[in-house]
């Protein structure tokens, strides 16, 4: 099957909105800026810091070791380097206040964590972490995709390493929490899983663009809208919604520089297609259901599919 391209602007298309009024919903929440306190601390200061901040100093970690660290050169470096574009962290609390507003919205017993803002050596892979009711959300990783700390990234990861994408990563953390490990190994149940997450991202994320809660390039998104038809012709081509080979998730479902059909423009696609395509089932779905977002999350992959009326646009 010939994938096409069609160049559309279809990002320059009005998305659905899921505004909903949280005017009257409490957001605030407490911040702590580790980042600057350990970096911009002297030797004398540790006792406070380690006082202050009692779940970064273990028992088993020596002094020399922290005061070292606090020296550290290139530490320095990368502490400077992030104060350039986070040392007013206005712009990001006020995201934070409203994401954690909509997240009430949805579930009324949630409660803000205590945000703490950390250096983690540029480790992408630890970006944000929500333990217990700590929020640690690493602002290195977060510096653009030009920077030249990340001269060594493949594109396809540090085109995430923004500002914008900030947000998206600390979203991703509760919504994680919120759904149940998938039981159902067809793909097509793997697609509508990934789907629901990417829908509470639309709930949770409102002004957010869909291209960033993707996660990919602009020409790679559009690409996607262009050939929603094609993409999903193929699946079926191929008879790959229901079957259960694991191969296909490294193929359509993880993060990877694009999509693999084994075709010749592969490279023009974004990775994870199988998530944007579930995510369109999970939209169909919610249009013509009327359903709370708890029962969206508790419904079979498979009960959801035969009821989302789901028919990619041509």
């Amino acid at each position: 099957m010939f994938l096409m391209v069609f160049f559309c602007f279809y990002s320059c298309k009005k998305e659905k909105s899921f505004t909903v009024d949280i005017s009257g919903i409490d957001g605030s929440f407490n911040l702590s800026r580790f980042d600057v306190d350990f970096y911009r601390a002297k030797q004398k200061d540790l006792l406070k810091l380690k006082a202050k901040y009692p779940y970064f100093f273990p028992e088993s970690m020596l002094d020399s070791i922290s005061i070292a660290k606090m020296k550290d050169k290139d530490e320095q470096e990368l502490f400077l380097e992030t104060q350039k574009i986070y040392k007013d962290f206005t712009d990001q609390k006020i995201k934070l206040s409203s994401l954690f507003k909509h997240i009430r919205y949805y579930n009324p017993k949630f409660k803000p964590p205590r945000v703490v803002t950390i250096l983690s050596n540029v480790d992408y892979e630890s970006r944000v972490i929500h333990a217990d009711s700590l929020l640690l959300i690493s602002l290195d990783v977060f510096l653009g995709k030009e920077h030249t700390f990340y001269n060594d990234y493949p594109k396809y990861i540090k085109q995430n390493n923004t500002k914008e994408h900030l947000i998206v990563d600390v979203a991703k953390v509760f919504i994680e929490e919120q759904l149940q490990p998938k039981v159902n190994r067809s793909f097509i149940s793997k697609m509508i899983y990934e789907g629901k997450k990417m829908y509470l991202l639309d709930l949770y994320l409102p002004e957010v663009k869909d291209v960033i809660k993707f996660g990919t390039t602009d020409d790679k998104f559009n690409w996607a809208l262009s050939n929603e038809e094609q993409i999903w012709s193929y699946f079926i081509q191929k008879e790959l919604l229901f079957s259960t080979d694991t191969k296909l998730n490294s193929r359509f479902l993880e993060t990877a520089p694009f999509s693999k059909f084994y075709m010749k423009q592969d490279d023009l696609s974004p990775g994870k297609i199988g998530v944007w395509v579930g995510w369109q089932i999970v939209r169909s779905f919610m249009k013509h259901n009327d359903v709370s977002l708890q029962e969206l999350i508790k419904i079979n992959e498979t009960d959801l599919f035969s009821k989302s009326k789901y028919k990619p646009r041509k």
